[in-house]
């Protein structure tokens, strides 16, 4: 096998890749063996035709894209790394010579890491902010814990309101059909959630439990069923219960209940001391991504599009993980939420541009300083993922490749470069 590379512009490379014509022919005689049993030829039993015969009933190329497709994985693999280039996106594919007796052929066009100019990254001018924690917020928390802790009773003496929990049976009909995901039993509605298609809620508004509703409503038309866009329905609605909510009363019995501390006073106290911590926590956070995004500003780097579609695809795969340990699926979330997967993608991709972005320029930095990573810092931050992953120590090591191990390191270092560039950055008051 033989590979030329091709410099494009804008951090992009093709990889010409030539396999030999015996490598084709054993591809092409592979796949014969696998596929020969599921082709009928006349006069053969199934399985025991000739590769030359079916060949000539259907084309010298029957088996040309099978081939290509058992070939085009490993030699791609064997040429990314003859190149010596690091890749950053999936390859696109193109096949250029494909013919018996004839050396197989084909590109892939791959995004490689682009080279950084890195500026100024030290002693970067940032506002000063301080963390202060107010009266009004720690009452806003108080308050929060407040609705957490409340409990819902039945209201039997009077008409609904906006503000109540309604307890519905509905079905929902269009053209006079049901609809899927137009039913339900026993569903909680809060009335001015707007959780609902606009004016359903508030046909509800002025009814009596045991009361039947029929309720009209336009599906918008960015719906998310595509069968139901601008189309007009009915609800039939049954009001089954009107529920609101009792709060308790904020005094030392709420605090007692609700917490470790004996009086409203230690409550607050404790509160207000969580908040400032919180604060203090975001203020340390966005000094950090300030910090970054202006050596960012101050660097040069001419980012490929594939490698943002690639870390979009892969943070879309991250949101999609994070769901599913909570029990949903994107699919489920995106019906639930209205959100199309070329939406989620256009939300995404700027953020997957800064991610490439701080990564690179912190990676820079991290050169420029010849940061090194100690064996001590290595095997704590190995310990670390290990107990993440409810694994043994040794056992991650054992399983973890080169490569993993090598991004670890990195992944160490990027955060020095980013405690460095930090702690280096000039706070300035900034005048009124």
């Amino acid at each position: 096998m033989s590979v030329q590379v091709e410099k494009l512009e804008k951090n992009m490379a093709k990889l010409t890749i030539e396999v030999p014509a015996e490598d084709f022919e054993k591809a092409l005689d592979s796949v014969y063996k696998k596929s020969r049993n599921k082709i009928a030829m006349p006069g053969f039993r199934k399985g025991k035709a000739p590769r030359k015969m079916i060949e000539k009933m259907y084309g010298e190329s029957v088996f040309y894209e099978d081939a290509a497709n058992d070939i085009i994985p490993g030699a791609y693999e064997d040429a990314a790394k003859e190149s010596g280039l690091e890749i950053v996106s999936r390859p696109e594919i193109e096949v250029e010579q494909i013919e018996k007796g004839s050396a197989f052929i084909f590109t892939a066009t791959v995004a490689v890491k682009p080279e950084i100019t890195l500026g100024a990254y030290k002693g970067i001018e940032i506002e000063k902010k301080t963390a202060e924690v107010t009266d009004e917020e720690v009452e806003e928390e108080i308050n929060r814990a407040r609705e957490n802790n409340s409990r819902m009773i039945t209201v039997d003496d009077r008409a609904s309101r906006e503000g109540d929990t309604v307890v519905i049976d509905f079905d929902g009909y269009v053209d006079g059909e049901q609809f899927e995901g137009g039913k339900s039993e026993d569903y909680s509605l809060v009335l001015g959630s707007h959780t609902f298609i606009d004016n359903f809620e508030e046909q509800l508004v002025g009814k009596n439990p045991g009361e039947s509703v029929e309720v009209h409503v336009t599906f918008p038309d960015a719906y998310q069923a595509e069968e139901l866009r601008g189309k007009e329905a009915v609800f039939y609605v049954d009001i089954k219960d009107i529920k609101i909510k009792e709060l308790p009363d904020i005094d030392d019995e709420f605090a007692q209940d609700i917490s470790d501390f004996d009086t409203l006073d230690e409550y607050k106290e404790d509160l207000k001391k969580k908040l400032l911590e919180n604060k203090e926590a975001a203020l340390d956070r966005e000094k950090e991504e300030t910090v970054i995004n202006k050596i960012i500003e101050n660097s040069q780097m001419d980012i490929p599009e594939p490698m943002v579609d690639a870390q979009t695809r892969q943070m879309t795969q991250e949101f999609a993980h994070r769901l599913q340990s909570q029990g949903l699926s994107l699919e489920q979330y995106m019906q639930l939420t209205g959100f199309t997967p070329q939406k989620m993608v256009d939300e995404l991709k700027p953020q997957a541009l800064k991610r490439i972005q701080s990564r690179l320029v912190l990676e820079a930095v991290a050169a420029a300083e010849n940061i090194e990573v100690s064996d001590e810092d290595f095997n704590k931050e190995i310990e670390n993922i290990a107990e993440a992953y409810n694994m043994e120590k040794d056992k991650f090591i054992e399983l973890a490749g080169d490569n993993e191990k090598e991004q670890i390191r990195m992944d160490i270092a990027v955060q020095k470069a980013v405690e460095l560039v930090v702690a280096s950055a000039v706070e300035k008051s900034v005048e009124n």
